[in-house]
């Protein structure tokens, strides 16, 4: 006779054997069904651009803080926006990189969080941190936008 111990266990195995057998054919439906690799590689493309994207705004909104600390008040606006920027691109790579439902969603504000955040950082001309996080907030942008181009076709 099983013990209620054991049937809880083989319970839970069961669940989750079906759950990554479910997991597994949605995946692979999804990839078959909207177009495979090239849609794959869309999304792929983008949620590592938005990661670096992310990545990037957190090290020149540390950059405005340590100019803030120094006196230059011209680095709050900045600071700000690349904070709202990096929180924005690290939703769309959590998202994207799962082709979820909303990624439609989030790569529109994306896109347009990384344009605003890229004419922010391009007020400081002379500052080499802030061009390179313009740089990669334009590439985010283009790669969010490709994405969504690419997904209207799919």
């Amino acid at each position: 006779m099983i013990g209620r111990r054991e049937f809880s266990v083989a319970g839970v195995t069961a669940i989750a054997a079906a759950a990554v057998s479910r997991a597994t054919a949605f995946a692979e439906d999804r990839s078959s069904s909207k177009g495979g690799d090239a849609h794959h590689g869309a999304f792929r493309r983008c949620a590592e651009a938005c990661g670096d994207c992310q990545q990037e705004c957190d090290a020149c909104a540390s950059h405005c803080v340590d100019k803030l600390a120094n006196g230059q008040k011209g680095h709050l606006q900045t600071l700000q926006t690349c904070l709202d920027c990096a929180a924005f691109c690290a939703a769309a790579a959590r998202i994207v990189s799962r082709q979820g439902p909303f990624s439609d969603l989030i790569c529109e504000n994306c896109a347009e969080a990384c344009s605003r955040c890229a004419k922010a950082c391009e007020r400081h001309p002379d500052d080499a941190m802030m061009k390179r996080c313009a740089e990669e907030c334009h590439k985010c942008e283009k790669a969010c936008r490709e994405m969504l181009a690419h997904a209207k076709q799919s």
